[in-house]
């Protein structure tokens, strides 16, 4: 009887240690680095035009021009943009912001 006790006790010893360990080795291995080594792939369209500032400048203002002087283009630029805005004080907010 004691050597089955002594068996029960060194299995029990074992399967501890074994689930001990198993923690620690997943710890290491989340803490490791990918690195990925290709290039994005990307479609046609996926990425703009090489930015300028000079370019962004020169649409803002066109923009603002439109909002300015045409009717038909700040009402549809208010639907686009206010359009799906439920809170009814955000709406108007949207709204307002146009006036200004």
């Amino acid at each position: 009887m004691a050597i089955d006790t002594a068996m029960s006790l060194a299995m029990a010893a074992v399967c501890l240690v074994a689930i001990a360990t198993v923690p620690a080795s997943n710890a290491s291995a989340q803490g490791q680095t990918v690195t990925v080594k290709h290039t994005p792939i990307t479609n046609p369209g996926d990425a703009s035009e090489p930015w300028s500032a000079r370019q962004n400048v020169i649409e803002s203002k066109q923009y603002e021009q439109l909002l300015r002087t045409n009717p038909a283009f700040r009402q549809t630029r208010m639907k686009k943009e206010c359009g799906p805005i439920t809170d009814p004080q955000l709406h108007q907010s949207c709204l307002a912001s146009f006036e200004r």
